[in-house]
């Protein structure tokens, strides 16, 4: 699969995640088959600010919930602000109660 298709499948997933609710890079990676590919999740993430449909990107998170992804907005504090807009509790770089907020793509879609 070359690497702009697996972006593609990606945003997908990503455009699915519901307001308020968080994933993983991993969590993605294994519902696509390719698992051990959470960096590259990363990498599509990262390069999904032109994306069309938008690609709510503020939704995913590391495997323990910190918000590694918010170098990549305009802002340092741009992703904690969308996901705060959306109810997420953030606290020192991490969601608050990610246990419970947590999306998993393989159950949900």
């Amino acid at each position: 699969m070359d690497k702009e298709n697996f972006f593609e499948r990606v945003y997908e997933v990503v455009r699915q995640i519901p307001p308020g609710r968080v994933t993983s890079y991993g969590a993605i990676a294994e519902f696509l088959g390719t698992k051990g590919s959470s960096r590259m999740v990363g990498y599509a993430m990262n390069a999904c600010g032109t994306a069309w449909p938008p690609v709510p990107a503020h939704r995913v998170v590391n495997r323990r919930g910190l918000l590694t992804g918010k170098r990549s907005f305009s802002s340092p504090q741009l992703m904690q602000q969308l996901l705060e807009s959306e109810g997420v509790k953030i606290e020192n770089d991490k969601v608050v109660d990610f246990k419970s907020l947590f999306w998993q793509p393989g159950a949900e879609l």
